[in-house]
This record gives structure tokens, C-alpha cells and sequence, in this order.
């Protein structure tokens, strides 16, 4: 009788190839358990920026609410297309993208109950993206894509491509320090256990040593560096403070951690005229 085994987690390089079909198979493959443990924090048509609940209603990074009307927005990293859905709303022309089909089946699952849902699926990878220049007005991620690439400065530079000149790109990704700690909720992941330095990818890998979960860390200098190379002008950097009113844990984000270290960094990017 075959067995299934637990993944063993380790620290070692992984190529962009290799990163890009473990992002694709472990999306596919935790989908349903993923809308069904958060989906109800997301929301179906709720912009959220990260755990700790900071929310695009309220902070607006994206630019005033009332302005987002008939604006060409690229969401990447979709997953159910609840950010691009909220967009909708705003009146706003929303492409939500992903890599992950089944994260896809979920939005189109999700804009059954919504009448005359606008939100366009795509599914691709984010480091080549199917648009022509300057196709569109703002793009976003929240948490998606950049986190799980081996090459953050191509996709960003596809983003810029498709972006018009003086476009707004907002990303959000785990905050870099956040590396140096264990990942666990509880006072176990309050302490120092690795070097912040240490740009080794995290690797979850099969018996036969292939990935099937990778993500990348870039310490916060490095991710300014690469939006920079990728011809766009950091506006601002927005490191979420944890509210009051947010009592969930998520993974290793928990309220006992997020009154101490930041879980969040969102980067807010202008594209810069003539790109790079």
C-alpha cells in the first residue's frame, strides 16, 4: 500500500523553472483548503493587503477610491480574485492572473453568485506576461507571485512593460525580517534562529528530492534595489501595524507577533518614463 510522505523542508538554491512548477503544482494542489481556511478573511470581494486585515477600502494605496472608475487594473497573483473583484466594484476594469488553475476555478466559482461579474481570469506566469506595453493603468499583488520567483527583477520588469508611463504598481510581500524568525505564531517564533542575510530559498521537496513548495527571500535593501531596476520609483514602503480588532492567526502571522515585529512590507512604485 503506497503511503504518502511529508515533504522535508529544507534550504538550498532552486531555479526559476524549478521554483515557477512547484508554485504552479502546490497552488493547484492546496487551492481548496486555502479558500477554505481563509476564504472567509478574504472575503469574495474584499482587497486585503495581508493578515494583519489592512485593507484597500481604507488604505488606499492604489489611489482614492472614487478615481479607480474605468482604470485598467492587473492583479497578479490572484488567486480567487477577490481583490480584482472589489475593484469591480469601484468601476475600475480588473485582469486578475494566476498560475494556478484550480485558484482559478475558485474565482470563477466565487463570480457565479455575483451577477454580471466583469473580472477577466488569465492564467499565466507572472515573468511573461500576455499584454501588450502599456496596456494598463495600476497593477497589485498581494502576496502573490514575487514571494515564489528566483528572478523578482524579471517579473517586475514585465509589470513595468505593461504598465503605461507614470502607472502605479503596489506589491505586498512577507516583511523580510521576518525570515530570521521560526515561523510559529506563539513565543517559539519571537526568537532569532537563522541569519536575515542568508538569501538561501526555502524548499519543501518529495522523497526523490524534487520541490513542490519554494519560496525566495530578499532582505528589504534587495527589494528595493530590484523595484528600482525594474525602472520604477519607490513612492513608499507601508509595514502594516497589527490591529486591535484582528485576533486570527495565519501561518505564523498572529496577533503576540504582530504587536512586536512587522509580518507585512507593501511597496507602492511609480513607473518610471521610458522604462528599462
Amino acid at each position: 500500500m503506497n503511503q504518502e510522505h511529508e515533504p522535508e523542508a529544507t534550504r538550498r538554491d532552486a531555479s526559476d523553472t524549478e521554483s515557477s512548477r512547484a508554485s504552479r503544482g502546490w497552488w493547484d494542489s492546496n487551492a481548496d483548503e486555502y479558500q477554505s481556511e481563509h476564504g472567509a478573511f478574504l472575503g469574495d470581494d474584499r482587497f486585503v493587503w495581508g493578515p494583519e486585515g489592512l485593507d484597500e477600502a481604507e488604505a488606499a494605496l492604489l489611489g482614492p477610491a472614487a478615481e479607480l472608475k474605468g482604470r485598467r487594473v492587473l492583479e497578479i497573483g490572484a488567486g480567487a480574485a477577490q481583490c480584482s473583484r472589489w475593484l469591480a466594484a469601484q468601476g475600475a476594469l480588473p485582469v486578475a492572473l494566476d498560475l494556478s488553475h484550480r485558484q482559478l476555478q475558485h474565482a470563477l466559482r466565487i463570480a457565479g453568485g455575483v451577477a454580471e461579474d466583469p473580472t477577466a481570469l488569465v492564467e499565466a506566469d507572472a515573468g511573461a506576461l500576455p499584454f501588450r506595453d502599456g496596456s494598463f493603468d495600476l497593477a497589485c499583488s498581494a502576496y502573490g507571485a514575487l514571494p515564489f520567483v528566483a528572478d523578482p527583477v524579471r517579473v517586475l520588469r514585465e509589470v513595468r512593460r505593461v504598465l503605461r508611463p507614470g502607472g502605479r504598481f503596489v506589491f505586498s510581500v512577507s516583511h523580510p525580517i521576518r525570515w530570521a524568525f521560526p515561523d510559529e505564531p506563539g513565543p517559539e517564533g519571537l526568537s532569532v534562529g537563522a541569519s536575515y542575510f542568508d538569501r538561501t530559498p526555502y524548499v519543501e521537496q518529495d522523497e526523490d528530492g524534487r520541490a513542490v513548495y519554494v519560496e525566495h527571500h530578499r532582505t528589504l535593501g534587495d527589494r528595493v534595489r530590484d523595484v528600482v531596476a525594474a525602472g520604477f520609483r519607490l513612492e513608499d514602503l507601508v509595514e502594516p501595524e497589527w490591529p486591535g480588532w484582528n485576533t486570527q492567526e495565519w501561518g505564523g502571522w498572529s496577533p503576540l507577533r504582530g504587536h512586536l515585529i512587522p509580518g507585512t512590507a507593501i511597496f507602492v512604485c511609480t513607473a518610471e518614463a521610458g522604462g528599462r
